[in-house]
């Protein structure tokens, strides 16, 4: 039996690829991998601690480590990164299909709640962050091979995905 290719979820935080992730694995028959899960289960703690313990040029090592990973172990699953990843790892393609899941930093603000931005150790400052989502939406735009528009219920992503990846089979 032939394993389906990993769709690869890209964006910014909060832009919801844990949510469409899961949603995507069960409406596919794939599974579903968090690559933040699998740093963190690999290093036996919170990415907020080894950013604390270790710095943020460590976890980008991690991010590498765990796609080099991703693209020769793992196939028939939807791969969620984290929001860095992309910026760490050009070919994400080498994992599966990229899919990026664009909103504007707006309703990104709008989704994370303040307590929730504690968590994320790259949240401390909006305006910092503001210029952040600007510079990676266009590492973004460049590795994706699918583009759709994250501001919507996440069933419609889904079907949204899933019918760009049967046109890009067939074509």
């Amino acid at each position: 039996m032939r394993c389906a290719e990993n769709i690869v979820l890209i964006g910014f935080m909060g832009a919801g690829k844990s949510t469409v992730g899961r949603r995507l694995a069960q409406r596919s028959g794939r599974y579903f991998l968090d690559a933040d899960a699998l740093i963190e289960s690999a290093q036996g703690k919170a990415i907020p601690s080894i950013f604390d313990e270790k710095g943020e040029a460590y976890f980008r090592q991690l991010e590498q480590q765990s796609a080099r990973w991703l693209a020769e172990c793992v196939r028939g699953s939807i791969v969620s990164t984290g929001g860095g990843m992309p910026m760490v790892v050009e070919k994400l393609r080498d994992i599966g299909t990229v899919v990026y899941l664009k909103i504007s930093f707006e309703k990104i603000l709008q989704r994370i709640r303040p307590e929730e931005r504690k968590k994320r150790p790259l949240f401390n400052d909006t305006a910092k962050t503001r210029m952040l989502f600007e510079a990676r939406e266009r590492i973004y735009e460049k590795r994706a091979q699918i583009t759709v528009d994250a501001d919507r219920d996440p069933d419609a992503i889904v079907e949204e995905i899933l019918s760009k990846i049967e046109e890009k089979q067939n074509a």
